[in-house]
């Protein structure tokens, strides 16, 4: 058990048997009363977002998280394929587990499976990727008057706005936790 006064972002906790991960973390203190502790945590089967107010002082249970790192190799319809590097043993898992970081994954990209109690829950990408720009539309002379951006398709599939002077070929820097773009690498 940990205080929740010692919760912060990133932090995993089970609440009700269910493995959360703190998201969003706010200590707030109101005239003379005992201060509470609100936070935001995303559950980690579900995906659902739980916001909840503990009293300081109050305990909460820690959980602890394996993590594994394996290789992407490719994804079908419903499955997504990794491999193991110690061992090259080669593994599926659903789609829907992997979620909305399908979309920064490229053949061979090195991350982490996120396990809790052998159970896969999810994967951890870092916190960004370098993709190339496999299609944009042209800038035009003149366009550069203000943060002006058009969308750009990257060899993922994923579709990002960009601003008006990337082009097609050019490698790009994404944020993984927020999806857009962070800065040109060539």
């Amino acid at each position: 058990m940990i205080p929740v006064n010692d919760l912060r972002a990133g932090i995993y906790f089970q609440e009700n048997n269910e493995p959360y991960k703190v998201v969003e973390y706010k200590h707030v203190k109101v005239g003379r009363g005992n201060a509470n502790i609100k936070i935001k945590a995303c559950n980690l089967k579900t995906g659902s977002v739980l916001e909840k107010s503990y009293l300081s002082g109050g305990r909460v249970e820690e959980i602890q998280i394996e993590r594994q790192k394996v290789q992407f190799l490719y994804s079908d319809q419903n499955n997504v394929f990794f491999m193991d590097p110690q061992n090259f043993e080669q593994f599926e898992i659903a789609k829907k587990i992997v979620g909305s970081a399908l979309n920064f994954m490229k053949e061979a990209l090195e991350l982490e499976l996120v396990k809790w109690e052998d159970e896969i829950l999810g994967v951890e990408l870092s916190n960004s990727v370098e993709l190339t720009v496999t299609e944009t539309g042209p800038s035009e002379r003149g366009d550069s008057a203000g943060s002006v951006t058009k969308p750009a398709t990257l060899e993922t599939g994923y579709v990002v706005q960009v601003p008006m002077f990337v082009k097609n070929g050019d490698r790009l820097k994404i944020d993984t936790r927020t999806g857009t773009y962070a800065e040109r690498v060539n």
